[in-house]
């Protein structure tokens, strides 16, 4: 009789080349000076900013950096992919990302 091998389920490690909120946070207070504390005000506050204004569907454009737009994306029929039955997928608003020139130029060298 053949035993079965079942794999457990283990927590997968953060990756090092993605980073997040806490990684800007330590990155704002380092170059700053400022606590910790204070410089999770700075991007909650920034956080906010983009939130309100992309919720009124106000462009956002920092020259140089990047540029956030909100797109309506038209209701469209799909297909469910388990099941090949067709699906209508609702209308929604969804957020562009474009990159600046500086940001390019330095990605490309």
């Amino acid at each position: 009789m053949a035993t079965k091998v079942v794999a457990k389920a283990t927590k997968a490690a953060p990756k090092k080349d993605v980073l997040g909120k806490i990684d800007l946070i330590e990155y704002i207070a380092k170059k700053s000076g400022l606590p910790k504390n204070k410089s999770e005000e700075i991007f909650d506050t920034f956080s906010d900013f983009l939130f309100d204004n992309l919720k009124k569907g106000k462009s956002i454009q920092f020259i140089g950096l990047f540029g956030l737009k909100v797109v309506a994306r038209a209701a469209r029929k799909g297909r469910n992919p388990s099941t090949g039955a067709e699906i209508k997928i609702p209308a929604t608003k969804v957020v562009r990302f474009a990159a600046g020139k500086k940001l390019k130029d330095t990605l490309n060298g």
